[in-house]
């Protein structure tokens, strides 16, 4: 097995998405990612390392480095990890984290650490969920696409949601051009009632008829009253009914947010941990 490096995202994509197709739902995290940066929407404050793992040649593997995400392993298999670490300790040697299923995370820390004399820590668990049979959630208000009328409103809430689930800092106006990127790009909507914009939700772009709900905010102020579930079955349902098959990704540190996603009919694929470097 060999890895391989560059920073072209178009190319990249054109080597590793017809092996990431063979499960879209696995790779999601992968493919959106790349998808946004062809695409021009991702804004990092350094290049990243794209990584492709070949196998003679066969595409076999992918992962990448980013500044703001760290490194993204999504469905790779823990046998292929050394060849990765091997490429990303000399290319990425600050990455402040990993994330990827329990075995690759945990070898790809283990082994990257030692290469970067980097310890590590375990951070978060997440799980990821696609949606198997649709149940429709209601509350009070309505649902609408967000529009630029709604910035300054939206942007310290998204800044606010970003610090509460520990994502880097990027600073008003990066959060701001976020927001707007995905405004005009008809992938945020949110849920008002009484004439407040009180929840928030966004989608990746579909990538192989597969297309990602996230991030989910209720502001704390507004939370408890059925928002954020009554809106991400909202666009749950606009998706489906698009014809993608619709996953999302959850915090296992927080119940309430499995327990709301599988109400209205999300189930497991698959559980990822994240690990932070010093």
């Amino acid at each position: 097995m060999i890895a391989r490096a560059t920073g072209d995202p178009a190319a990249y994509r054109d080597l590793v998405f017809p092996f990431l197709q063979r499960d879209p739902v696995l790779n999601t995290s992968l493919l959106t990612n790349v998808a946004d940066r062809v695409g021009g929407i991702m804004n990092d404050p350094e290049p990243p390392v794209f990584v492709s793992v070949h196998d003679g040649g066969e595409v076999v593997g992918a992962a990448i480095a980013t500044a703001l995400r760290g490194v993204l392993l999504a469905g790779l298999p823990v046998e292929l990890v050394a060849p990765v670490v091997d490429v990303l300790a000399e290319a990425a040697p600050r990455a402040q984290g990993v994330d990827g299923t329990a075995d690759a995370a945990q070898r790809f820390a283990e082994e990257y650490g030692v290469r970067t004399g980097r310890p590590y820590r375990e951070i978060e668990r997440s799980r990821l969920h696609k949606l198997e049979e649709y149940v429709e959630q209601t509350a009070d208000g309505t649902p609408r696409l967000a529009t630029e009328a709604d910035m300054d409103v939206l942007v310290p809430q998204f800044g606010a949601f970003r610090a509460e689930v520990g994502h880097a800092t990027v600073g008003a106006a990066a959060d701001r051009m976020w927001v707007r990127q995905r405004i005009e790009r008809q992938r945020f909507w949110v849920w008002e009632d009484g004439g407040r914009v009180v929840s928030f939700v966004g989608h990746q772009a579909p990538v192989f008829g597969t297309a990602r709900v996230g991030p989910v905010c209720t502001p704390p102020e507004y939370r408890g009253h059925g928002y954020a579930s009554a809106l991400t079955a909202t666009v749950t349902r606009r998706l489906g009914e698009s014809g993608y098959q619709v996953c999302l990704f959850t915090d296992l540190a927080n119940p309430t947010s499995n327990k709301i996603y599988a109400t209205i009919g999300y189930r497991p694929v698959g559980d990822f941990v994240g690990y932070a470097f010093s």
